[in-house]
């Protein structure tokens, strides 16, 4: 597949790392297109990939075209796009609360339009992309577009409806576990250990903990009993957290976080 990105900002380049790394895409069928030419030039030199002479150009050898700029300009770059758009190619965004309506009302309700919502860790080929496809989209494409994506890291089709929720607990969510991160290592501070050493330490059993919900596919409620020895030190920590209102926190952040995102999609 010919796959196109219009922009190289920072999920751009992650995507197209994940691509190239993963052996999903071979180097010779990716091209880009940036107005900025020594990102191009840097790019190219990097991973051997070739680039376009405009976004019309792109459009027009490319079967996969992602957007990959700020959400501000993606009406003006479909616009743009758009004589070169037919029923085959594909245009995939990665822009938060563009909805798929929006896209096809430029393009039209004929075309091809993947809506993702992709999260930071891409940039580690770590991440988790959410996918809602419209309604032109076959089965298998649906299946082909879902393992490319996997080159970055895990994929999830959902309903459109969820994606302003999905974004709350995937895209906004390494902010909240850099929090919690960072304040328990300020209490290891407190209690005496460098900090650099409390942030790998902590890094590695977050990242534990998490796979740990996903391999055993046990409910993080039975997980956390397990830790929890009678009159021990996990409980005094849980007990703690209860106290301070850890989880109403966590709820009222993922339900602000949400409601933001709608805001955002109406304007």
């Amino acid at each position: 597949m010919k796959i196109g990105f219009i922009g190289t900002g920072n999920m751009g380049q992650a995507i197209l790392e994940g691509f190239i790394v993963s052996e999903k895409v071979k180097k010779e069928d990716i091209f880009i297109y940036d107005p900025d030419q020594l990102k191009l030039d840097t790019l190219i030199k990097k991973y051997g990939v070739s680039t376009a002479e405009n976004e019309n150009k792109l459009a027009e050898s490319s079967e996969l075209i992602i957007l990959a700029v700020k959400p501000n300009i993606y009406d003006k770059i479909l616009e743009k796009i758009k004589s070169n758009i037919d029923g085959k190619k594909k245009i995939l965004t990665i822009a938060a609360g563009y909805s798929v309506d929006r896209a096809e009302g430029i393009l039209g309700n004929d075309k091809k339009i993947i809506r993702t919502m992709p999260n930071m860790p891409a940039q580690i080929l770590e991440g988790m992309t959410g996918v809602v496809f419209n309604k032109n989209i076959t089965h298998e494409e649906k299946a082909e577009i879902l393992e490319l994506l996997t080159g970055f890291g895990g994929a999830e089709e959902i309903d459109e409806k969820l994606m302003h929720v999905f974004t709350s607990i995937s895209g906004s969510i390494p902010a909240v576990v850099d929090i919690f991160i960072e304040a328990l290592a300020d209490g290891a501070v407190l209690n005496g250990m460098p900090r650099d050493k409390a942030y790998r330490i902590l890094s590695e059993a977050v990242a534990g903990s998490a796979h740990m919900i996903g391999k055993t596919k046990k409910h993080p409620g039975l997980l956390k009993d397990e830790v929890c020895s009678p009159g021990g030190t996990t409980i005094e920590a849980v007990a703690a957290l209860e106290k301070g209102g850890f989880r109403a926190a966590l709820i009222e952040a993922v339900n602000k976080c949400t409601e933001k995102s709608v805001k955002l999609s109406e304007k």
